[in-house]
């Protein structure tokens, strides 16, 4: 072989080497690239994970931050539903005295408007009795129950309230406010004042049922001889005499007989009563008496139907009417007689009052005047308004006496509606 075969072979060795240097480094590079490209789908892959576990919890997040948020509303609808439905009076005052909470009910009772400013409890519910109460308990840091405050009368309807004050602590046991509770015991004073009535009127119906009882028997007595006698048969100078006895003896028998019916137990007859219907009855009945002295009788207002027995309604009524042309007449009053009516809805009741243009009923006469035997009249019993207030209790009302616009007396009856 010579030279140039050899320098040929060795040649082509150097570039087969060459080539297949190349070939590997080729293929290197290749497998290197494939890796980081796996390399990085794998990293690509784990941040697509975590973004997604990331924005899962978010929604998490935000689902449980909703979901607070409505419990807090329903909480807080709850406890205003809560307060405003309430049939007490509810007031909540800071240390400052501040006006924080006032419930619709406290707003009712203290005859306040719906929109009234808040501030100073004491010039917001203007109402001395009920400030005290509080300040009391925010002086001392100690609870008030079930104390019962008088309200001024004819300034609201309610004229005692139940209240109970309980202090506010902080979480430090610091105080910093007050709650106060009240309701209105006007109707709880009311029914028992009738339970009272109707024990004090069966008790003094059960004495003078006695009584009247034993006065008739002599009375009986006494009529009988009366009748007996023969004036003709008399001196002229005694026969008055006999007149006399025998008319007192029938005025005597006719004020026991009304005795009697007063300590009778009341029976009724119940039936559903036109208010309106009965008082227009009652007026024209007793106008008459008023116009013969140059005076009148209006009957005016809403009347409530209310069920009750209309022949004792009546009676009541027209005692009242005719207890009220007396007073004027007897004063030389031209009688000017008003029946007004009104309908309390929320309390389901009917006032019917009788005012007066008389000389009213003096102020010491008032805690009285219903009683039995008490009469300011010459000739009177003493049983008329004591007859009335005994068919008004039997019927679960009230009645009271006051003083007239027009300065006479003023009856007002309140009777339940139906």
């Amino acid at each position: 072989m010579n030279t140039n075969a050899l320098a040929f072979l060795g040649l082509t060795g150097i570039v087969g080497a060459l080539a297949g240097l190349l070939m590997f480094a080729t293929l290197r590079i290749f497998s290197a690239a494939r890796q980081r490209q796996q390399s990085g789908r794998a990293g690509g892959a784990d941040s697509d994970t975590l973004s997604v576990a990331l924005e899962d919890a978010i929604v998490r997040l935000r689902a449980q931050e909703r979901a607070t948020a409505a419990r807090a509303e329903a909480s807080e609808r709850l406890s205003g539903e809560i307060i405003s439905s309430l049939t007490s009076g509810l007031l909540v005052v800071g240390l400052d005295g501040h006006v924080r909470i006032m419930n619709p009910s406290a707003r009712r009772l203290l005859d306040l408007p719906d929109a009234s400013p808040a501030g100073n409890y004491h010039d917001v519910i203007g109402e001395p009795a009920l400030s005290q109460t509080i300040d009391e308990c925010l002086s001392n840091g100690r609870a008030i129950l079930r104390r019962t405050i008088h309200l001024p009368e004819g300034k609201r309807a309610a004229s005692r309230f139940g209240v109970t004050v309980s202090p506010l602590f902080d979480g430090a046991g610091q105080l910093h406010g007050a709650v106060c509770l009240f309701t209105d015991l006007t109707a709880v004073q009311q029914l028992e004042e009738q339970l009272r009535l109707k024990q004090s009127l069966a008790t003094v119906g059960e004495l003078t049922a006695g009584i009247a009882h034993e006065f008739r028997n002599g009375l009986a007595t006494i009529h009988g001889y009366g009748r007996l006698i023969d004036p003709a048969a008399l001196p002229p100078n005694f026969r008055p005499y006999i007149e006399g006895i025998r008319a007192e003896a029938v005025s005597l028998g006719e004020i026991v007989t009304n005795f009697l019916n007063f300590a009778k137990p009341a029976q009724l007859a119940l039936s559903d009563v036109d208010l309106r219907m009965l008082c227009d009855r009652v007026a024209e009945d007793v106008r008459t008496e008023a116009r013969a002295l140059g005076g009148d009788v209006t009957v005016q207002g809403e009347f409530g139907p209310i069920q009750g027995d209309e022949v004792l309604l009546r009676q009541t009524f027209s005692n009242l009417l005719r207890n009220a042309i007396e007073a004027c007449s007897g004063a030389s009053i031209t009688p000017q007689v008003t029946v007004d009516s009104t309908v309390d809805t929320k309390r389901g009741t009917c006032t019917v009052t009788i005012d007066d243009n008389g000389p009213g009923v003096p102020e010491q006469a008032r805690d009285r005047i219903f009683q039995p035997f008490f009469t300011s009249k010459k000739h009177g019993t003493g049983l008329g308004l004591a007859l009335v207030q005994k068919i008004v209790v039997s019927h679960n009302g009230r009645v009271s006496v006051g003083t007239s616009p027009a300065g006479g007396a003023r009856l007002q009856v309140v009777l339940p509606t139906i």
